[in-house]
């Protein structure tokens, strides 16, 4: 089994998920990066590239730069999965638009995995409820929120977009006073309860 880096180590508030993918395809996950953030608001970057198993697209190589040689004799989708579906469980994820819920759960179909059962915030909502002078005005996609909050990132790697993801959520919780548990209105799993930050 190829190498598969190991996973951060928690306890964590949230994970921020970001994926690339080889084509339109959604379930062609070629790159999957974690931003983990823990109680001390640090974030724990991860990053891990993935065979799709499917041609890849040029516009996509284009746009992220990972093609058939840069995933050759990276791990599959499931045997990436199986170490971090339960990995991931626990905690309430974030992503920048819907997307990558989508693309997870499409990868899990075209590989007859379990759905996963997983919950989700979309840090764009977070965003317009921050930032709503955005709206209309440059919007709140990663490429414009870079500009105006002055995030440091590369555009379209997964670890790093995870990572200006969970960057704008603690931003936003600055901006508004609130605990991103409660901007998000986040409902943990009674068994996996979380403490809200003062």
């Amino acid at each position: 089994m190829p190498h598969i880096p190991p996973l951060p180590t928690g306890p964590f508030r949230f994970v921020a998920l970001d994926v690339e993918t080889a084509s339109r395809e959604a379930a062609s996950i070629c790159q999957i990066g974690l931003a983990c953030v823990d109680h001390h608001n640090a974030i724990h970057a991860y990053s891990v590239l993935v065979n799709p198993e499917t041609p890849f697209a040029s516009f996509n190589i284009e746009l992220h730069g990972i093609g058939p040689q840069t995933v050759a004799g990276a791990a599959t989708f499931p045997e990436i999965w199986q170490v971090m579906a339960p990995f991931l469980q626990p905690y309430h994820l974030v992503q920048h638009s819907q997307f990558d819920s989508r693309a997870i759960a499409a990868a899990c179909r075209a590989y007859r995995l379990p759905e996963p059962d997983l919950s989700w915030s979309d840090s764009v909502r977070i965003a317009r409820k921050a930032w709503p002078e955005y709206l209309g005005n440059g919007g709140h996609g990663l490429g414009h929120l870079k500009k105006v909050l002055d995030l440091e990132f590369t555009h379209h790697d997964a670890g790093e977009d995870a990572r200006a993801s969970a960057e704008v959520v603690l931003l936003a919780e600055e901006r508004l006073g609130t605990p991103f548990e409660q901007i998000a209105q986040v409902k943990y799993k009674a068994q996996m309860s979380l403490p809200i930050r003062p």
